[in-house]
């Protein structure tokens, strides 16, 4: 394996904080190059270095002597810039990315980002830090010594009423489940099997998001499990998972704990998580990074969010409600 000596960060935003920080608690040296002020004003004064001004195609500009395979780059720039900003590394010569996910503005865009990948030889994994919450990765163990998942369900209810006042580019908006909603069904499918059928169902939609605003399916798993999700972003609600085995129904609700319902039983008992990381930090982060820096083959790669794809694309356009 090709041993990676300098770590850069492309943006300076708040999530670009969140990674600098764990960055220093594991003692990683990196650079920072961002594109405010406002941002690298902030940046400096919560981490005490110094970022780079300009953005990065002015910071590659001036380095032009940089072997840029020798680095690991994390991008953490606005979600609208993560497809573009992360052709701009390929075709700079950078060979290991970490990108924030969904790994572009939308499924265009990460498929873009996928191929020119592929043709320059370039790892891309994609960061959905709920694989690595303290809660999720004592499930995986309690999952496999209960003989693993016989079924699952999932909601990925999001808060319609708030999200339409946010402060964001009316694409992103538009892209809203691919670009948050995502987080959950990524873990559920991870932890339950990749689905080999489904059926979906989709009514409502909003100015802000015309594709639909509550959604219904249900489907079998590669690993034999059922499954079945909703979300009513009109309605009331939260994210949540709950995974079934012959012997426990485990339960995320919130996401950062768990819960455990045994069979013959209708108590919930909460389970007791290691979960000191995940309070110091932004949760799932540190193992996150963790991981990239040295066994990033337990990071979900670019070509797995695009194998992924098709399902988000059949969640969204499932068979429309006549109300």
């Amino acid at each position: 394996m090709k041993k990676y000596t300098k770590i850069l960060i492309v943006g300076a935003g708040p999530m670009a904080i969140e990674y600098a920080k764990v960055l220093k608690a594991q003692k990683s040296e990196f650079i920072t190059v961002g594109n405010t002020k406002k941002g690298a004003n902030n940046f400096k004064k919560d981490i005490k270095t110094h970022v780079v001004l300009g953005g990065i195609e002015n910071w590659l500009k001036n380095n032009p002597s940089i072997d840029f395979s020798s680095y690991k780059v994390i991008v953490v720039v606005n979600e609208h810039l993560l497809g573009k900003v992360t052709r701009i590394l390929i075709n700079a010569g950078f060979k290991n990315i970490l990108l924030e996910k969904p790994g572009g503005l939308n499924i265009d865009d990460i498929q873009s980002v996928n191929s020119l990948a592929i043709e320059n030889k370039v790892d891309i994994y994609i960061a959905y830090n709920r694989r690595f919450f303290a809660s999720t990765l004592k499930l995986k163990k309690l999952i496999k010594a209960d003989g693993g998942v016989i079924s699952f369900n999932f909601e990925f209810t999001e808060w319609g009423h708030i999200i339409k006042d946010l402060v964001k580019d009316g694409e992103i908006l538009k892209e809203w489940f691919i670009q948050n909603s995502s987080h959950v069904v990524d873990l559920a499918f991870n932890l339950g099997g990749n689905p080999v059928e489904m059926k979906s169902f989709v009514s409502g939609g909003q100015s802000w998001h015309p594709k639909g605003t509550i959604f219904s399916g249900a489907g079998i798993t590669d690993k034999g499990a059922l499954f079945s999700y909703n979300a009513n972003w009109d309605s009331a609600g939260r994210w949540w998972v709950e995974f079934l085995t012959k012997e426990n129904r485990y339960i995320m609700k919130p996401m950062e704990q768990l819960f455990v319902q045994k069979k013959g039983s209708v108590m919930l008992d909460e389970i007791e998580l290691d979960d000191k990381l995940d309070k110091t930090f932004k949760p799932g982060l540190y193992k996150q990074v963790e991981a990239y820096l040295n066994w990033p083959d337990k990071l979900m790669n670019i070509n797995n969010q695009v194998m992924m794809l098709p399902n988000y694309k059949k969640i969204l356009g499932g068979i429309k409600s006549k109300r």
